[in-house]
């Protein structure tokens, strides 16, 4: 046969037929991969066509347009809760103690009973052998505009300790 570039014909198309046989089993390879690529993407669209591409992601942003307006109200409602469990008496403080020295036991108490900001009641009762005494005292930022005895003050204490 005859040359070409100094090499043989025969070799000259053998290197060619290689060459082919590469490119073949490129060409396959890309076309598996955009078989599995296509696939994805009809997956994603759901089997939807090309035209209601369009449509979906108007349907998606309507979507998370709604999901963020639920988001703020219930972020608006958690922080108006937050606001009135402020407010709710959440703390309590309870003393027992003998309110005389001349015997019995234990039967006399105060309770405090606060909110976060402090504010509440303080509630104690005084027993004695022949009767009972209850005594209510508002509480505002820890104080009252009441005298309060050292029992009081420890059950308003009790409830500064607790978190």
């Amino acid at each position: 046969m005859g040359e070409l570039f100094g090499l043989e014909a025969e070799y000259v198309m053998l290197i060619c037929f290689g060459f082919m046989f590469v490119l073949l089993v490129y060409v396959i390879i890309i076309s598996i991969r955009l078989s599995s690529l296509r696939k994805r993407y009809m997956r994603m669209i759901n089997g939807a066509s090309v035209d209601n591409m369009e449509q979906l992601l108007l349907q998606v942003q309507e979507g998370l347009n709604e999901q963020k307006a639920e988001s703020a109200k219930a972020s608006a409602s958690i922080h108006s809760m937050r606001q009135m469990m402020m407010k709710m008496t959440s703390k309590v403080g309870i003393r027992r103690y003998n309110a005389f020295n001349d015997g019995g036991s234990d039967l006399s108490f105060t309770i405090a009973m606060l909110n976060e900001e402090q504010d509440g009641v303080v509630v104690t009762g005084i027993h004695s052998r022949e009767q009972m005494y209850v005594y209510a005292k508002p509480v505002e930022k820890g104080q009252s505009s009441y005298t309060l005895s050292p029992e009081e003050r420890e059950a308003i204490t009790q409830t500064l300790k607790q978190s």
